[in-house]
């Protein structure tokens, strides 16, 4: 697989060389204080895996919000409307190794709740994204913390605990973040 295919048409070389992207990302909780996260590992590095919310790349004419109910549906199956989405609640940008690549995204993040922990599908997953993604699970923040793997962002159960008091209505900006 090579690094264009595998990363996608929408990383593209920054004026610094470092190839990037703009993506929306669902931070999806449910009734019993969980959120809904994803374990994937690098090619590279099938040893190391970490947790992150779902999400992706916008595409070509998407809005954010278009984008993250998209990515929602492909990557979980589950459906959710522009009105289902809060914010958004986090931006970030962040620097990290993929592919043996150093790569940028710069994220939008949104709140969703469902009333229970909706039963997740893999069905609309990529070809790479089977071979990159491992698992999906609802874990609380305390389980989150608990659990020996990286989480992206490293504040995600901060970031939810504070959600699930109720958000504020400011977006929360965790600026450039180098994730190892």
């Amino acid at each position: 697989m090579s690094l264009t295919s595998a990363l996608g048409d929408d990383w593209v070389p920054a004026p610094d060389g470092v190839r990037e992207r703009s993506a929306a990302r669902v931070i999806l909780v449910d009734g019993a204080g969980r959120v809904l996260v994803v374990r994937g590992h690098d090619v590279n590095q099938p040893e190391r895996s970490w947790w992150f919310t779902v999400g992706g790349g916008i595409d070509a004419g998407e809005t954010p919000v278009q984008a993250a109910l998209r990515e929602t549906r492909e990557e979980a199956g589950v459906v959710l409307a522009a009105e289902d989405l809060v914010g958004p609640v986090l931006t970030r940008t962040g620097i990290f190794d993929f592919f043996a690549e150093t790569c940028r995204q710069h994220e939008v993040f949104y709140l969703a709740r469902v009333a229970h922990a909706v039963e997740v599908s893999a069905e609309g997953w990529t070809q790479a994204e089977r071979e990159l993604l491992d698992e999906m699970a609802w874990l609380t923040p305390a389980e989150l913390r608990a659990q020996p793997l990286e989480v992206f962002p490293p504040e995600l159960p901060d970031v939810v605990d504070h959600l699930l008091a109720g958000w504020d209505g400011e977006v929360r900006h965790l600026g450039v973040q180098l994730d190892d």
